[in-house]
């Protein structure tokens, strides 16, 4: 009968510390250090963790030199409990360099878990380090510009350029005709100076022209817009200038500018010329205006409405890289609606036609 004493209580105080193991060692994994936990030859592929129970609080638990670099990639963390309090778990120095592929973490709750300093490797991943052979985002490979510097777009270098369309001679009118334009600045931005007219070679040498001043800016593809400013020595007035000038289908070039004069006069040029090759340098051009005007001004030799209706045929011939083209043409002017007889009324003709030679070029 003693003995049955003395071996209940011991018998009891085994059961409450089996009972109460599972609760210390809970209770012991908050301080566990895993810094020197090397886990890197081993192989956890076919690891389950589905029961694994990790709700204690491991919020103290140092990971800071865990290695994990072996084969993890068939481990199954579908059941694994980690509700616990992991908010000041340390992950620093924690190595998952492994193949962790296959590992299925379904079911793992880490919200609370500090990664900030977690290494894991991802170069091989797309959006990673560029490769060691990688070119240079400038392309230069480090290889410096010389005293030419960095290149750029030709688009972006303000540039400039002179565009002569006519330099000629009228044998019938014994007159000069010219038409040229020049500008400077960008693909995108330009100041431009332009003007056309014609000079008598006679006794009188007169000269009638209208010259503008303009900004230049692409509308388009194919158009560019032009606002500015004019002065016309035939009527010795000033003026505001507008104008779409581009090329219309089948590359026929198309210009029309409009003129405010500061009498409320306004002028309406309208032309068109095409070219035709007939091989890479003999050159078919064909070429017609129109003026008109929006009120009469009968000192002027004006009246409302079209007045001028401007031809010519010119074959030329391209040299010197294209940028020369000497010709041979034909034109022909005729007045229209009243214009024609206001000028029989000054005795002036109303139609003429003259054979005409000259040259092209723009540099």
């Amino acid at each position: 009968m003693k003995i049955y004493k003395v071996g209940l209580p011991f018998i009891g105080m085994s059961s409450l510390m089996l009972l109460m193991s599972p609760l210390a060692n809970a209770a012991e994994m908050s301080n566990m250090d895993h810094g020197s936990m090397d886990m890197s030859g081993m192989d956890m592929s076919d690891m389950d963790h589905s029961s694994m129970d990790m709700s204690g609080n491991m919020s103290d638990m140092d990971h800071s030199g865990m290695d994990m670099s072996g084969d993890m990639s068939d481990m199954d963390h579908s059941g694994m409990d980690m509700s616990g309090d992991m908010s000041d778990m340390d992950h620093s120095g924690m190595d998952m360099s492994g193949d962790m592929s296959g590992m299925d973490h379904s079911s793992m709750d880490m919200s609370g878990m500090d990664h900030s300093s977690m290494n894991m490797d991802m170069s091989g991943m797309q959006g990673g380090e560029p490769p060691p052979n990688a070119r240079s985002p400038d392309y230069s490979n480090g290889v410096d510009y010389g005293q030419y510097g960095k290149p750029v777009m030709m688009g972006s270098l303000p540039l400039w350029g002179v565009s002569v369309e006519t330099l000629g001679y009228q044998f019938e009118n014994d007159q000069i005709d010219f038409e040229f334009d020049t500008w400077y600045g960008t693909d995108s931005n330009r100041v431009t100076l332009r003007s056309e007219g014609s000079a008598q070679t006679n006794d009188d040498k007169e000269i009638d022209s209208l010259t503008s001043l303009a900004y230049w800016k692409p509308l388009g593809i194919f158009w560019n817009g032009e606002a500015g400013i004019a002065y016309n020595t035939e009527n010795d007035k000033s003026a505001i200038m507008a104008g779409i000038v581009g090329t219309a289908p089948y590359f026929v070039e198309t210009d029309a500018r409009a003129y405010l004069y500061t009498d409320g006069q306004v002028q309406l040029d309208l032309g068109t010329a095409y070219e035709w090759r007939l091989d890479q340098r003999w050159v078919v051009r064909p070429e017609v205006q129109l003026t008109a005007f929006s009120k009469d001004d009968t000192d002027n030799g004006i009246t409302k409405g079209f007045n001028e209706l401007e031809t010519e045929v010119r074959l030329a011939y391209e040299t010197l890289s294209r940028q020369l083209s000497p010709y041979v043409g034909f034109s022909y002017a005729s007045a229209l609606g009243d214009a024609r007889d206001l000028r029989r009324q000054e005795d002036e003709d109303v139609d003429s036609n003259s054979l005409t030679a000259g040259v092209m070029f723009w540099f």
